[in-house]
């Protein structure tokens, strides 16, 4: 799992987080059911927003006829402890697939060319090259049935081995950063092409290829100290950018991205919510953990506050927070419970899978009810809102947290969340 949006479960309403994982499995899914099995490993926390994206321009019908049009119930999976859940489907889910497909190929031919790994030997390199040229042909059909015109994608990644050859110190960071812009806005912008609101198209753009600035100067900050111990290209050291110059680049494009955001009309207030606060909010998030000005102890950045142990490299930042008190209501009605042997091996798969340990909370194999992960065990609490827990974004956490702000990291007034 790569991406540099990667919210914590401290940030997320339970609706929030229900729709996030609505789009990550519907992601997955997609790739799976267009691409195969092997695909599944292209699914990325970025790639999701393309799925959000087009979701929330979308007119919709009301009551369920209009909800089955953009969830279906999914099977059991050993990442959701073997439950069924609601995913998201669609062209937006297509489009995601198609766009991360390509990219995902992108990031593997880089590796093979900086011989990270396993990489670095020529049996694996050349399986690699050609599990990326599949990949390629297979998202650049699945764009073409959506109408959406994949060559941009290839050509940014073909350029942009190219800039790389060229830069020198002195060469402008934007100079290198420019392919994966112009990627990702031509992904953003055809979200509102394909949820028929052209007049989105122009901002969408705009927010995708500041997006794509961050994501690709946000990589080489987090890869900095690893790609210079094993002499690794990285577009910071190659180009003598100063880490300041480099903060300010990222913070200029949050920035961008917010003002971009205000122009792009949402089906509704509701629909946009959740690209609201991946864009506008977990955007400086990331950057903060980038740089380690911020992090969650729980696993959601790099920088972890105080004593407390670090999660295992790759944990699921969504689920590495304390669980959330239950709101109040009727009470549910019991779970049928698995049997011995069952539990067992759904333990087993989460086991083996890190859920155990850094999902929190993650249901129990046999009862289903919500257990405890053991790295909440030495966590502490997110670095977010302190103690507001039912808010579905940063506005609504300041609201109530006593409309002034209190307590709450999001760089608004009150509930006018100015952004």
């Amino acid at each position: 799992m790569f991406g540099i949006i990667r919210p914590c479960r401290h940030r997320l309403s339970e609706t929030m987080r229900t729709e996030w994982m609505a789009h990550l499995c519907g992601l997955c899914l997609a790739l799976k059911g267009d691409h195969g099995q092997l695909a599944r490993i292209a699914t990325n926390y970025d790639g999701l927003v393309i799925s959000v994206l087009v979701e929330a321009q979308s007119s919709r019908a009301d009551g369920p006829e209009g909800a089955a049009a953009w969830r279906r119930t999914a099977g059991p999976c050993p990442l959701r402890g073997m439950r069924s859940a609601p995913v998201a489907r669609g062209e937006g889910a297509r489009l995601a697939a198609s766009v991360s497909l390509v990219l995902a190929s992108a990031k593997m031919r880089d590796h093979v060319a900086d011989g990270d790994g396993m990489l670095a030997r020529r049996p694996v390199a050349a399986a690699a090259r050609r599990v990326a040229a599949v990949w390629d042909r297979a998202g650049a059909r699945t764009g073409s049935e959506l109408g959406f015109d994949t060559a941009v994608l290839v050509d940014a990644v073909e350029r942009q081995a190219g800039l790389e050859a060229l830069a020198t110190a002195g060469t402008p960071l934007l100079e290198v950063t420019e392919p994966t812009e112009t990627a990702t806005a031509a992904a953003f912008g055809y979200t509102a092409v394909l949820a028929g609101r052209p007049g989105n198209r122009e901002p969408l753009e705009e927010a995708g290829r500041l997006f794509g600035r961050l994501a690709h100067l946000l990589d080489a900050v987090e890869d900095l100290d690893e790609d210079a111990r094993t002499g690794a290209w990285n577009p910071i050291a190659a180009t003598g950018a100063p880490l300041d110059e480099v903060r300010r680049l990222c913070d200029d494009a949050v920035h961008g991205v917010r003002l971009a955001l205000r122009d792009v009309e949402f089906a509704s207030k509701a629909q946009g919510r959740l690209a609201h606060i991946l864009l506008a909010h977990e955007l400086e998030r990331s950057v903060d953990r980038a740089f380690g000005a911020s992090g969650c102890a729980t696993g959601g950045g790099h920088e972890h506050r105080g004593d407390h142990a670090h999660a295992p490299e790759g944990s699921y930042a969504p689920y590495g927070a304390p669980p959330m008190p239950p709101p109040p209501g009727p009470p549910r009605p019991p779970r049928r419970r698995r049997g011995l042997i069952a539990g067992c091996a759904v333990w087993t798969g989460m086991f083996c899978t890190g859920q155990i340990c850094c999902r929190d909370p993650y249901p129990d194999p046999w009862t289903g009810e919500s257990r405890e992960g053991w790295c909440a065990k030495c966590a502490d609490k997110c670095d977010g809102c302190d103690g507001c827990n039912n808010c579905d974004s940063c506005c609504d956490c300041c609201n109530c947290c006593g409309g002034d702000g209190g307590g709450c990291d999001c760089g608004c007034d009150g509930c006018g969340c100015d952004c």
